[in-house]
């Protein structure tokens, strides 16, 4: 791991009921993070340390996560237990207020969150994840519909975990790899970590569980109104998954919204472009201030 994370602290909180595993590092206004799949905090490594200079980082293990608590039942797995995850994290660290970041499905968690919280937070920053109403519009297209194909496919029982099981985990840093445009932004180090975060017992089938209730999440309500917090969406323009197309007409959504696109860059865009990414979080940051 990065020499920083000897200026690192682990550190667990009871919040809604789970047991959450997180990193953190610095003082200040509260900055919490929120990974994607099939991460864990491990990917905000390259934005810990830069915004320890002037905030109290920290990034979470989502529940079912790395070396969080990883409820059994499915039913655990729906949004509405997830910003209660959130809430419960900004109110037991001592703070009223947050800027709140989020990739992927910390991405989806930060839309939901900022909605339903809107009071705990400053500013909203996501990462290669559309706003809802905007992906559930993507999911209506063919060409949205063959990108997101794996989610139908996660929704079948057992024989997702068997194959990445019988794979040595394997398919889990090929996914990253694989989707990646600059494979050098991972190290054979960080491949074998999300590998080993996701064979912790209990920790696949979690993983999968988020798609298996994919369709109570929210991403398909069409009664989203108009977000009043802050938002900045940073967007690596070559994700296999997500169409930089889900973007466009966001604004109908968000009231105050910036958009950066970074181009030749994929899904993994804080990993991928770490520099880019956090000046443009720091611009965000200077001119909501």
């Amino acid at each position: 791991m990065p020499t920083t994370e000897a200026t690192w602290q682990h550190d667990f909180i009871v919040s809604n009921g789970v047991r959450l595993h997180y990193v953190t590092q610095g003082e200040g206004p509260l900055m919490l993070m929120l990974h994607g799949f099939p991460e864990f905090w491990y990917s905000w490594r390259k934005q810990i340390p830069e915004f320890a200079k002037d905030h109290k980082v920290v990034a979470i293990d989502l529940r079912g996560y790395n070396d969080s608590d990883k409820p059994t039942d499915q039913s655990a797995y729906v949004m509405a237990e997830f910003t209660k995850d959130v809430a419960g994290v900004i109110r037991g660290l001592g703070y009223e207020r947050c800027i709140l970041v989020g990739h992927d499905w910390g991405g989806a968690i930060a839309w939901n969150f900022a909605y339903a919280y809107p009071e705990l937070v400053d500013r909203l920053i996501v990462l290669n994840l559309p706003h809802p109403a905007k992906f559930a519009e993507g999911l209506r297209t063919p060409q949205q519909l063959l990108r997101s194909s794996y989610i139908f496919f996660f929704q079948l029982p057992w024989l997702p975990e068997f194959i990445i099981e019988t794979s040595g985990y394997q398919l889990i840093s090929n996914a990253i790899q694989g989707m990646a445009v600059d494979k050098t932004a991972f190290t054979p180090e960080d491949l074998e970590l999300y590998r080993t975060a996701a064979a912790k017992p209990g920790a696949l089938t979690a993983m999968l569980n988020y798609y298996r209730n994919v369709f109570q999440q929210g991403l398909t309500r069409t009664d989203w109104g108009i977000l009043q917090v802050p938002t900045l969406m940073i967007w690596g323009e070559d994700d296999t998954a997500l169409g930089t197309e889900l973007t466009y007409g966001t604004d109908a959504y968000v009231e105050d919204l910036r958009i950066c696109y970074i181009p030749n860059c994929s899904h993994w865009v804080q990993q991928e472009r770490p520099d880019l990414v956090n000046q443009y979080m720091r611009q965000f940051l200077a001119q909501a201030g």
